[in-house]
């Protein structure tokens, strides 16, 4: 009998021999590698990614705060990009969706600037392909800033504090809407969820967790389903999902990542948001629809609240207990919530504190 003859049989008597025995019974949560989260995984945030065409800076990075908290460069100096992208707020706003100049509502929530900077696409339908694109557009917008691009230039251009920081940091020439969108998104960047109690856990410390809140992070990363979506360091895969909301107006739909691509596929799909932060910013949902996260987690846990047929087929009903509801809760109610001055502590300026 040749040697492969031989080698083939033995193969054969080993796989006959675990299909007797069976397969070996599943670990228990507490026994699988909890930390990973889909296709990534889950730890410290890595380092910022930054255009070569945009470095940091100190100064950049001071002027971008300014233009962040400056109502001035609104139509009416009462908006700015802190109105609904609030520190104190999870950098998102009071909701249920933004409000604007002259009192205006937005149809969608202002998704949060932490973590932003991690994102390929910004805005719920992916719409702007950079932080310095994105922060062009609500100065434009009607219903945001309602200013014109070049109204907004004359107005920082008529400041002279502004125009000596501008020329210190980018050197000669007219302050231009890149110029001011470079600075936005460089502040932007430094907002960063590095230390919660998600990732002092992760880093190692078992106690930074409450059992609670580590079997909240097994469900969120098993049976809750969270993880089809909610993954990698930033706990979202950045893509686009139809996740069954209702539409607050059928008669007028928002369509939401449709809108850009055109591709029927994208009826009714928005960006995943991160849950980093989440318990700062309810309510929740594109539309601000569920008020609490334990509302959040029953949309869920029913599978969405449409038959629409884009719904995303990872959006299926859950089965959760209550028990597991309240763990899920209580893992993204404390544990993910940043605690690193970046993020937690940031002040907005007040009016002394702003070029004159």
């Amino acid at each position: 009998m040749g040697r492969k003859m031989i080698l083939t049989l033995l193969l054969l008597a080993f796989v006959a021999t675990c299909a007797i025995a069976g397969d070996p019974p599943a670990k228990p949560a507490t026994a699988l590698n909890i930390h990973i989260l889909g296709p990534e995984k889950v730890g410290p945030l890595p380092a910022v990614p930054v255009p070569p065409g945009n470095p940091q800076g100190t100064l950049k990075i001071q002027l971008g705060k300014q233009l962040y908290f400056d109502t001035r460069l609104s139509k009416d100096n009462t908006i700015s990009c802190a109105t609904c992208h609030n520190p104190a707020m999870g950098w998102s706003d009071e909701g249920p969706t933004s409000k604007g100049i002259a009192g205006q509502m937005g149809g969608r929530r202002a998704p949060p600037v932490s973590n932003a900077a991690y994102l390929p696409l910004q805005f719920w339908d992916g719409r702007a392909p950079s932080l310095e694109e994105q922060a062009k557009g609500p100065i434009q917008n009607p219903i945001e800033m309602g200013n014109t691009h070049d109204a907004m230039l004359r107005t920082v251009d008529f400041i002279p504090g502004y125009v000596q920081e501008f020329a210190t940091v980018f050197g000669p020439g007219p302050i231009t809407v890149d110029r001011v969108a470079e600075a936005i998104a460089a502040f932007e960047r430094t907002v960063v969820t590095t230390d919660s109690p998600f990732d002092r856990y992760v880093r190692g410390s078992e106690d930074a967790l409450t059992q609670e809140e580590k079997w909240g992070l097994e469900i969120f990363n098993g049976k809750g389903h969270c993880t089809a979506c909610h993954w990698g360091g930033n706990f979202t895969d950045g893509r686009f999902h139809n996740i069954g909301v209702k539409q607050q107006d059928p008669a007028k739909p928002d369509l939401g990542r449709y809108e850009i691509t055109k591709d029927p596929r994208d009826k009714g799909a928005f960006k995943t948001p991160t849950v980093r932060d989440a318990a700062l910013r309810a309510p929740y949902l594109r539309d601000g629809s569920e008020k609490s996260l334990e509302s959040l987690v029953e949309f869920y846990n029913r599978g969405g609240d449409t038959d629409d047929p884009n719904l995303d087929p990872l959006i299926v009903p859950l089965s959760l207990s209550t028990a597991e509801k309240a763990a899920l809760v209580a893992f993204m109610k404390r544990a993910m919530v940043s605690l690193n001055p970046e993020v937690a502590d940031v002040k907005p300026i007040p009016p002394s504190g702003f070029p004159k």
